[in-house]
């Protein structure tokens, strides 16, 4: 085992670049500097406000100016000078009216919290404070009972004190005391709403919708967000939904700045590609790039992405990389550090790595062991014996520790209190880690530059990156935060740019109507699905959308009028033709594919040629006209009763091609046929007979088995090879008459057809 020790700097940075990994050299990176910032640049906020109709906005400006009551006691004194986006905040608390508050990461937006809940017990009211996960109600609930002692929890997994005047829960479990009609909806006088920029989650941002829009009428808002650009439109809504004023104080000021790194996977050192000023090194990310050394063939992640290097391929590169990676970040003390990985399985791999490190003293490590057995001592024997927690302790006792959603909530919680107590000096975390709990770091690093998303693998967006990397630096600590980024394959400078500069994601909405929302309105005394649907975000921006729609039509509109086409009668025999051509073609595929005639043709590895679909109840769409694929089986599709089809459509056809995979707004998978050359997944797709727009001649072998995603894979690549070589003259079709043998009465729609293609 290496028992890892911290040594101090070599003052500053050398002049030319350097590895921290190795001795310096000219062309490897340069390592985090270490010298002094200039005085900070001033710190400014934007101070603006929403009003609903027929609100004197006159009179509540002058409130707000004058900060409360005349002569009243702030509800909280802080021993430390606020930041003017915090004091402002407060004036708005003092004046009685919602405020929304939009910083970064670690910026100091709790203080609005703990002076709304100050202000709230000091009147003798109640307040909510609501988190979109269990982790970060459990630590404001710890946080808030020290500065408060009327403090109560309610989450899925515990209720401490429910008619505490305080209550800190989850937003699902506001969201469900609000269905219920509680006794306590009756009494709030303030909500908070921490991350509320959640309310952009495709899956539960829902939940954040319907909890404003069934507020209490009399309560007040308190929502703290990260940056997000359309602030204002948010607070726009919530005054016309409540009709209260609601300002909004926005502030991009990071209390510390942040460096931005990137390490190339097989590579031995850093490079600074994105300094605390801002600027964008595009020589150094050239560099790091340069320096990416390529994984070997059995090392290459799929192009599905479901494998990555490091998980189970390419292990060894992986270890080598993350393990120098702490290895070089505990030496130069840039700990503590949070390593984050967008896999459970991924985040438990790499800890595993680190088995050989060492990062704690013997004090520490009996510190550590006292903590976890005191709360270990709340579970069964049994419990105790499960492997996540019997395997854990060795890690926590080195200074190593892992936190995802996968663990016991009493394990997270421990984990939690350890890094929070400095115990933990290396943490591997999946991305829920970032959302709100405050717990920064001096660096944070991120194993992967793709994630995925439920649909496919992407690049972290800005949003994502600038939500996790804000969890770098810690205020009043260290000067500077340090953000490193590894890099497995060959990415654009725009790309890398985007991520790493790129502005903030926008608030917008995801709400979307489920069997459960419509269940829980009608159950609800006061439930009204219409109110809902008409007062949510989503139809508050698709109504403010509408004046540039229609602008944009009338420009459209302008546009076809003022076109002079030349020759406009010859262009409509010309349109005329080509919808005669399409009904003949539609005639004639219409009898080729009626099952006495094609049935014969449906040979396994037979090439088809795919058409837009025409079964409304497909869920199958093509980018362009046809696509190909090749059939695998065909079967006929039991159907009874008055919704039984014609004869036409009562087989489906097997086919393998190739689809990219995605959910609508509901969470329904669909999956749309794309052309073979663009990325996507193979699938075996089933198809109705009016889907087929040709049958090719060609026949190919099919493998036996098509489970294996490569086997699907190759077969597919053989496809394009074979349409490759008739690129030219395209890929012969069988012929009606000839090689189908088709009846004489086809004969007349099949000639007409052809003289119609001649035409045009």
């Amino acid at each position: 085992m290496e028992t890892l020790k911290r040594k101090a700097p070599d003052g500053p940075a050398p002049a030319g670049n350097a590895s921290p990994l190795k001795a310096p050299r000219a062309d490897a990176a340069e390592p985090p500097a270490r010298t002094t910032l200039a005085a900070a640049e001033p710190i400014a906020c934007v101070h603006d406000v929403s009003y609903p109709e027929g609100c004197d906005a006159a009179a509540s400006a002058s409130r707000v100016l004058a900060g409360g009551a005349e002569g009243s006691e702030p509800a909280k004194k802080f021993p430390f000078p606020l930041d003017p986006f915090q004091a402002e905040a407060i004036r708005c608390l003092d004046n009685g009216e919602s405020v929304m508050v939009s910083a970064h990461t670690s910026a100091g937006k709790t203080v609005v919290a703990l002076y709304a809940i100050a202000m709230s017990l000091r009147n003798q009211q109640r307040v909510i404070y609501t988190s979109p996960i269990k982790a970060l109600s459990n630590q404001k609930y710890r946080e808030f009972k020290e500065e408060f002692s009327d403090v109560g929890l309610m989450t899925g997994d515990v209720t401490i004190e429910p008619n505490a005047s305080c209550l800190v829960m989850t937003t699902e479990i506001w969201r469900s005391m609000q269905y219920k009609g509680s006794e306590i909806m009756r009494e709030v006088a303030w909500v908070i709403f921490d991350e509320v920029h959640y309310m952009r989650d495709r899956e539960r941002g829902v939940v954040w919708e319907e909890s404003i829009v069934m507020a209490p009428k009399n309560s007040r808002f308190v929502f703290l967000s990260a940056t997000v650009p359309n602030a204002k439109e948010f607070a726009d809504w919530v005054a016309k939904v409540h009709k209260q004023p609601c300002h909004i104080v926005y502030t991009d000021y990071r209390p510390t700045p942040l460096q931005h790194y990137v390490f190339p996977s097989g590579g031995d050192g850093l490079y600074l590609v994105v300094d605390e000023k801002g600027k964008f090194r595009e020589d150094s990310f050239q560099k790091a790039l340069n320096a990416l050394v390529p994984a070997s063939d059995g090392n290459k992640k799929k192009e599905n992405g479901k494998w990555q290097k490091g998980i189970v391929a390419g292990k060894s590169s992986e270890e080598s990389d993350i393990f120098k990676m702490v290895k070089m970040i505990i030496q130069r003390q840039y700990d503590p550090v949070i390593l984050f990985s967008f896999s459970k399985r991924e985040c438990e791999f790499l800890a595993m790595q680190m088995a050989k490190m060492d990062l704690n003293e013997d004090d520490e490590k009996a510190n550590i062991e006292t903590i976890f057995w005191s709360a270990m001592d709340l579970l069964s024997d049994d419990d105790k014996k499960l492997p996540q927690v019997s395997n854990m302790l060795p890690l926590l006792k080195r200074g190593i520790g892992v936190h995802h959603s996968g663990l016991l909530p009493i394990l997270k919680e421990v984990i939690e209190i350890l890094f929070q107590e400095g115990l933990i000096k290396c943490l591997f975390a999946t991305e829920t880690f970032s959302i709100g709990l405050n717990m920064p770091a001096k660096t944070v690093v991120f194993t992967n530059v793709r994630k995925f998303d439920g649909d496919r693998f992407r690049w972290l967006s800005s949003g994502e990156y600038i939500q996790m990397s804000g969890r770098a630096g810690r205020r009043g600590i260290d000067q500077r935060g340090i953000c490193i980024l590894m890099v497995d394959e060959k990415m654009e400078p725009s790309t890398a740019k985007m991520m790493l500069k790129g502005s903030a994601d926008s608030l917008n909405s995801a709400f979307h109507l489920s069997y459960n929302m419509l269940l829980n309105q009608m159950r609800s005394e006061d439930g009204d699905p219409e109110k809902l649907l008409r007062f949510s975000f989503y139809q508050f921006q698709a109504d403010r959308a509408l004046p540039d729609l229609e602008k944009q039509i009338k420009e459209l509109e302008s546009d076809r009028n003022s076109m002079v086409i030349e020759e406009e009668e010859s262009l409509k025999d010309y349109y005329d033709l080509l919808q005669q051509y399409k009904s003949l073609k539609k005639d004639v595929r219409d009898i080729v594919l009626s099952p006495k005639h094609v049935l014969p043709f449906l040979q396994p590895g037979r090439l088809v040629r795919i058409l837009c679909g025409t079964d409304e109840s497909a869920t199958f769409s093509i980018d362009e006209n046809v696509s190909w694929g090749i059939i695998i089986n065909f079967e006929k599709v039991k159907s009874n009763g008055e919704d039984r089809r014609p004869e036409d459509y009562d087989y489906r056809v097997d086919v393998l091609t190739r689809c990219s995979v995605s959910k609508d707004s509901s969470g329904k998978k669909t999956m749309k046929i794309i052309p073979l050359k663009q990325r996507g997944e193979p699938v075996v797709i089933s198809l109705p007979l009016s889907q087929i727009d040709g049958l090719s001649s060609i026949r190919m072998y099919i493998p036996k088995d098509l489970l294996p995603v490569e086997a699907r894979e190759n077969t597919l690549r053989k496809v394009e090879e074979v349409l490759s070589r008739f690129a030219k003259d395209g890929v012969p079709l069988l012929d009606p008459e000839e090689d189908m043998s088709t009846i004489k009465i086809f004969s007349e729609s099949y000639q007409k057809n052809r003289s119609s293609g001649g035409l045009i």
